[in-house]
């Protein structure tokens, strides 16, 4: 372990390095674009060790940093990560890097203000990831929103301000529940210390209202359905490096919050009422791709794919309790959270990916309508090539990261029931279909019109994002065997937390 206040860089490098970016505002875009980027770079190699020095043979948390912040209230500044939210924050200050290199010629005004937007952000993000105090992090799960709203707001597309209103209502809404449970639990514990809300005791009729609490709070993020309506509004709105973020990060903060507070809290509320999740999970997984499947607007398609996916996660949180009733063990279901982790970095990189494909276009074209497209292959071929390899990847494609995180899932949700596993496995059937009908209808077949014969191919700073995002792809489904070590210990612990009764 390093001496190092590493968790606290990784976290305040961005801020104060986007508070740099504001203050650099006048001397010119150049010098924002490479501060910002310098910035984000360095996030991201600070971050490096986390996984370096990382110990997989524990499940404790590590990198721990602890120091008194509001001592009255017993609430302090104290950070950790385990092997669950550390491949998290990795995710976070990889995409920044390739968020700002996106943006790079894209954004025409208040580019500092754009650059920064995003450094902040990341900050908060992954404060949200390390914060093992419940003050703390409700502190950076609110403040994150704020640059959010903004980037949409101020960047979006024409209904920009309808998308950022409606997106900051509905989260802020489902955190107000959340901030009620906090307050139960400080009075149970007389601690904000989320790990000593894990083993603190609570009746069952308390589980249940902290469960359905909480629930609210990170459904509305992850988003389940039905309240996930925000979602495509937003993303339709949201300028490319928004829609990135808001899919590769942000949607994972609610499944982390399952995994964080829902389950080892009230692990009896979670096996009674497993059923609702794993009932809205499937109603994800299949009625929103056939949602999917009816879009015209390639960015609307791939955010009901992003809700699609995200059910998969979190069923395999919730097969838990069904395995361990069904056979005794929870060997089955430690495959089940895994590969439900496995699929949060998989979609992270995936659809991240998709969404700046449809940046690229639509900075050559203005348009998100697949009806305006056909045959881009003929005068794009790199473009084409990655865009087909980021579509299989959706689609599940063995060899591709798609495919780890799905199988894992669907194999423990064999172990818990063959229904429940035989309607998750559409998912793959319906998933090939909505992302082949796409990739078919606007990179091949002929020329569709004059504006996709007068387009370019990707020039260097696009094939680097797409190419390194296609490197991540490829190497996490190949071999995912280092991430799924990584959280192993964490996991395990986690399965103990879950089927020990508080009763």
């Amino acid at each position: 372990m390093s001496d190092m206040p590493l968790l606290s860089l990784v976290i305040w490098v961005p801020i104060l390095g986007g508070l740099a970016v504001l203050a650099a505002a006048r001397a010119g875009d150049d010098l924002v674009r490479w501060l910002s980027l310098g910035v984000a770079i360095l996030a991201f190699l600070v971050s490096l060790p986390l996984f370096g020095s990382f110990d997989i043979a524990t499940h404790q948390m590590q990198f721990v940093e602890h120091a008194a912040w509001i001592e009255r209230f017993n609430i302090n500044y104290h950070l950790g990560v385990d092997g669950i939210s550390m491949p998290l924050i990795l995710l976070t200050t990889f995409t920044t890097v390739l968020v700002i290199i996106a943006g790079w010629e894209v954004i025409k005004f208040r580019q500092a203000h754009y650059m920064a937007a995003f450094l902040i952000m990341e900050g908060m993000m992954n404060g949200v990831f390390a914060s093992l105090d419940a003050v703390l992090f409700y502190v950076f799960w609110e403040g994150m929103l704020i640059p959010m709203f903004l980037i949409i707001g101020i960047w979006g597309g024409p209904n920009r301000v309808y998308a950022a209103i409606k997106f900051f209502l509905y989260t802020f809404l489902g955190s107000v529940l959340l901030l009620v449970g906090l307050i139960y639990l400080y009075f149970q514990t007389d601690s904000f210390s989320i790990l000593d809300f894990h083993s603190a005791p609570v009746t069952m009729m308390a589980q249940v209202l902290l469960f359905l609490g909480f629930l609210l709070a990170f459904a509305v993020k992850v988003p389940m359905w039905p309240v996930h309506t925000w979602l495509p509004d937003a993303h339709v709105e949201a300028p490319t490096g928004g829609s990135v973020i808001l899919a590769a990060i942000m949607l994972k903060l609610g499944a982390y919050g399952f995994l964080r507070f829902i389950i080892p809290i009230a692990p009896d509320a979670s096996a009674e009422l497993d059923w609702l999740i794993i009932t809205l999970s499937l109603i994800a997984v299949v009625y929103i791709a056939l949602v999917a499947l009816v879009q015209n607007d390639m960015k609307k398609l791939i955010a009901y794919s992003s809700i699609s996916h995200m059910g998969f996660v979190t069923l395999g949180f919730f097969l838990v309790f069904t395995i361990f009733e069904s056979t005794g063990n929870v060997q089955g279901a430690a495959m089940g959270i895994e590969g439900a982790l496995v699929q949060m970095v998989s979609h992270g990189f995936v659809s991240g990916a998709l969404f700046l494909c449809v940046g690229v276009l639509y900075d050559r074209v203005h348009s998100r309508q697949i009806t305006d497209y056909g045959g881009v292959v003929n005068t794009m071929p790199w473009f084409g090539a990655l865009m087909v390899l980021f579509a299989m990847a959706n689609a599940g494609l063995p060899g591709t990261s798609g495919f780890v995180g799905e199988f894992m899932v669907i194999i423990a949700t064999f172990k818990a029931n063959f229904w429940l596993a035989f309607l998750a496995a559409t998912t793959l059937i319906l998933g090939a279909a909505y992302t082949l009908w796409m990739v078919k209808r606007v990179v091949f077949g002929e020329i569709g019109n004059a504006n996709v014969a007068a387009l370019k191919d990707i020039n260097k700073r696009e094939a680097l994002v797409l190419g390194t995002l296609a490197v991540a792809v490829l190497a996490l489904g190949i071999y995912p065997g280092p991430l799924v070590e990584v959280m192993h210990a964490s996991v395990e612990h986690l399965l103990q937390q879950a089927v020990a009764s508080k009763l």
